[in-house]
């Protein structure tokens, strides 16, 4: 993929099993033309910020949303999250975390620092399609952000 362009969608998993069941979901559905794909924390915000491997990303191609897993290696998803959210450029990109966690400490948390959408995996092949399908459908064609 060329990350000189628009991304629609930046997902941050370091599944590769939910990581490839997202994006099919998302492609099936033909609800994003360009997925950017992260595993860790640390790369997620190197991708954000244009620093280290993404030095030569435009800052004005940034998501349109990203699915932010919580439980990341090197920066977990809630120091992610509270990054993305204090900074003036990112902080209206609309965050979604979809991770295994249900404990509602992660919830309140999340939403406390900021997250648009808390979304717990399905553990379920089809709901998690479904799930996947929906909150596409919901951030990329219903959802009316900024202009910027």
């Amino acid at each position: 993929m060329d990350i000189g362009n628009e991304i629609d969608i930046l997902i941050v998993e370091d599944n590769s099993t939910d990581a490839e069941l997202t994006i099919r979901a998302l492609k099936k559905n033909n609800l994003a033309n360009r997925i950017f794909l992260v595993e860790d924390g640390e790369e997620a915000l190197n991708f954000l910020f244009s620093k280290n491997q993404f030095s030569d990303r435009l800052n004005k191609d940034n998501p349109k949303v990203v699915f932010l897993d919580l439980k990341l290696p090197k920066i977990d998803g809630l120091e992610v999250l509270k990054t993305i959210k204090s900074d003036p450029v990112l902080k209206s990109i609309p965050i979604v975390i979809l991770t295994s966690s249900n404990e509602e400490s992660d919830i309140i948390k999340s939403y406390q620092l900021g997250v648009n959408s808390f979304i717990t995996k399905p553990v379920d092949f089809e709901k998690f399609m479904l799930a996947v399908k929906e909150i596409g459908f919901y951030w990329l064609l219903l959802n009316q952000p900024p202009l910027t």
